[in-house]
């Protein structure tokens, strides 16, 4: 993948980020070492001036519905910060943010016989609770000389100039703050207000020809965090992990700043009964009581819970072009980064390493050009190299788990022999030659970290040649590598607590399914 070189600056030039999440700072990291005016307009006000559990606690983010939800930087990200930003890596982990490495995510039995390479450094995450990731990172990017933070800003509009049959042209911002509204100037304006941006939205009712691709990602988030009791540290890593795939419902936990942790479930939408009850923090308890690989963090002796379950739904695949389908711009002076462009599913934890690319890319087309539409290609291009194998490769996987949430809602349903083998490759073959062989790992680590195109390793010969000899050898002789069973069957978990397996059975999803 990319490297994020630079060359000298041509000209001073004023640039507006619309947006103070991890996208807009992510863009000031980017641009403020290019010696460009970065002014940064949040609409949200300051967070709290305290340590990092008070802005856990107190920190109100109305324009991030997802701040209380799990989050962890893979090690693409990681990387960015610890070469580009070493003294923000520092403060981060003074903070107690966590490094998990490389040997850390290995099996049992691979930890045996793990022996480290030069390059498993590069593949090490680095995770902590949202707010303490956003405010240590906001504090660094505060103490840049060229780079401004109005917070209590409201972006009310673009101001643009006529397009005389062209591409609209966006010159500046209209902005509402305690002082009323007024006009700001930019020779560019960026976009990283999230999902919900008003501003590109705006651009589309406008008639801007911006095309969209978006579907489902079909599941929605349940997230609620806890505390290690004083004195108390994490639960070893054994044969059962802390995560796992039912099927019917995923789950994992991540592991943060200062004893902190979250347990995240996952839920297909067309579980209603499920969905309905998982809000009520004594179901979402019952519910990682069943889990093994749970359990033992949840212990009485061991932590308590410090919140209570925050949901988050509207979850899609979305990915907006700034270029038309003829190679036109479809706006210039206007660049949009984050989930404004690009929106996944976030149980893959790519979003804030997604919008971390973007911020770099825009930086390597704003060094390359001074030409508007240039820099837009250029832009647009690379997002499609550095960017969109892995959003079709999480749209694959989507479209997967939500045949696979319909067939457990479907009575009898006996898939092909097609979707047998195809279920079987993955799960008897490349999920247990991953587990089983150190090398295979490490290289799938680096697709799934983005240090190169997805698939990649499992392209090469050698590689493919490794997964079906496991394949082929059958579960028995690779009975070792099987991780144990996650959690129970869904008939079981749903009588356990209370609810009707039957109650979201259809018939007519069989087909779908």
């Amino acid at each position: 993948m990319s490297s994020y070189g630079r060359e000298p600056l041509k000209r001073e030039e004023q640039v507006l980020v619309i947006g103070a999440g991890i996208a807009g700072l992510c863009t000031a990291l980017a641009l403020a070492p290019t010696g460009r005016k970065i002014v940064i307009l949040e609409r949200d006000d300051e967070p709290p001036a305290g340590d990092t559990d008070e802005a856990f606690r107190d920190w109100k983010r109305k324009g991030v519905g997802h701040l209380r939800q799990s989050h962890a930087f893979l090690a693409r990200l990681h990387n960015i910060i610890r070469d580009e930003h070493p003294e923000l890596l520092a403060d981060l982990l003074a903070a107690g943010c966590r490094e998990i490495t490389f040997a850390d995510m290995l099996t049992e039995a691979q930890r045996a016989t793990y022996q480290p390479e030069p390059g498993d450094h590069d593949l090490t995450i680095l995770t902590s609770r949202r707010t303490t990731l956003e405010l240590l990172i906001r504090r660094y990017v505060q103490r840049q000389p060229n780079v401004e933070l109005r917070s209590g800003t409201l972006v009310h509009s673009l101001t643009t100039t006529p397009s005389n049959g062209g591409p609209t042209v966006v010159t500046g911002v209209t902005i509402e703050d305690a002082d009323g509204r007024s006009d700001l100037a930019a020779d560019l304006v960026i976009d990283a207000g999230g999902k919900s941006s008003q501003i590109i939205e705006s651009l589309i009712e406008a008639g801007a020809p911006i095309r969209e691709d978006t579907e489902t990602a079909g599941i929605l988030y349940f997230t609620r965090h806890y505390r290690l009791l004083p004195g108390v540290g994490e639960p070893p890593r054994g044969k059962i992990p802390p995560s796992g795939d039912l099927g019917f419902l995923k789950f994992g936990v991540f592991p943060a700043d200062n004893g902190c942790f979250s347990i995240t479930v996952c839920v297909p939408e067309i579980e209603m009964e499920l969905r309905k009850a998982i809000f009520h923090p004594e179901t979402f308890h019952s519910i990682c009581l069943q889990m093994p690989g749970l359990a033992p963090w949840l212990a009485p002796d061991v932590s308590e819970p410090t919140t209570k379950v925050f949901g988050m739904g509207d979850l899609h695949g979305r990915w907006r072009d700034l270029i038309t389908e003829d190679g036109k711009p479809a706006v210039l002076g206007y660049l949009c980064l984050g989930d404004a462009l690009v929106r996944t599913n976030p149980l893959y934890g790519r979003g804030c390493s997604f919008a971390a690319v973007g911020a770099y890319v825009i930086r390597q087309a704003l060094d390359a050009s001074e030409d508007p539409a240039e820099r837009l290609r250029l832009y647009d291009a690379a997002l499609k190299t550095e960017i969109r194998p892995f959003f079709e490769d999480m749209r694959t996987q989507d479209r997967s788990a939500i045949r696979r949430a319909r067939a457990a809602l479907t009575p009898g349903y006996k898939p092909r022999l097609k979707a047998r083998l195809a279920q079987s490759f993955v799960e008897d073959g490349i999920r247990i030659a991953v587990r089983s062989d150190v090398g295979l790992m490490r290289q799938a680590m680096r697709g799934f970290h983005m240090l190169e195109h997805p698939s990649a390793w499992l392209k090469k010969p050698s590689n493919m040649m490794r997964v079906l000899g496991y394949w082929a050898r059958g579960k028995k002789a690779n009975a070792a590598a099987y991780p144990p069973n996650p959690g129970p069957e869904r008939e079981a978990l749903m009588r356990g607590l209370g609810l009707s397996p039957e109650a979201d059975m259809r018939s007519d999803w069989r087909e779908a399914a």
